[in-house]
């Protein structure tokens, strides 16, 4: 339902994990594995979920304190092994993909995965070329929630980030950066309560990718 009526994209930008590929257990298994290694107890997958929005470089810090950068090496080396692997496309998010790339609209992705495994995860799927630009983490000056990447996954375009640009991402940190650069905001899924530290009200929210997919052709 939207809370108003979006404008015909210009550009749609997503977000990637559990957006258009579902890496849940993956990211769960790497976490655990890093917090047991660094004495702390497992969490839970909703406390995963929860916890684990942010980037690395920004979140790390803030749970390992001084040791977070051998907390990030134990992480790297427990999700390279098995990320790819485990890796499960969201259900209809390659047709929608293809689909609205053959309208002419400019797609990209701004994650908060680091750009080398977004990057080569696309590969795996064989959709880095439906991507004007697949930013990650560490790949702009700031991460999300900042708007740096959305401005820097846009710039191929010659589009400049504003409300003919749709953001679309499963989590409330996507409705900041969305809403912090300007752009049109999409929730896929069931959004939390809002509060003054996870943003405001999307624009629009859709079940999952089917239901995105009924949106774009509504305003095309």
């Amino acid at each position: 339902m939207s809370k108003i009526q979006l404008p015909r994209p210009r550009a749609i930008l997503f977000d990637w994990d559990n957006t258009l590929v579902d890496t849940w257990p993956c990211i769960g298994r790497a976490t655990n594995i890093t917090l047991e290694a660094m004495g702390h107890k497992p969490w839970t997958d909703e406390e995963v979920r929860v916890r684990v929005a942010g980037s690395l470089r920004d979140t790390f810090p803030k749970i390992y304190g001084e040791r977070w950068e051998e907390a990030r090496e134990v992480y790297y080396k427990a999700f390279e092994k098995v990320h790819l692997e485990m890796l499960t496309p969201a259900p209809c998010a390659e047709d929608i993909l293809r689909e609205i790339a053959g309208k002419g609209v400019y797609l990209g992705v701004v994650s908060n995965k680091t750009g080398k495994y977004l990057r080569a995860e696309a590969d795996h799927l064989g959709w880095t070329g439906l991507f004007g630009r697949l930013i990650g983490a560490q790949d702009a000056a700031r991460d999300k929630p900042a708007p740096d990447p959305i401005h820097l996954a846009l710039h191929p375009s010659g589009v400049v980030a504003g409300r003919d640009v749709w953001f679309v991402g499963d989590a409330p940190i996507d409705v900041v950066c969305g809403q912090g650069a300007g752009c049109s905001t999409v929730f896929v899924g069931v959004p939390p309560s809002v509060t003054a530290e996870n943003g405001g009200v999307p624009d629009a929210v859709v079940a999952d990718c089917k239901a995105l997919a009924a949106l774009v052709r509504s305003r095309m």
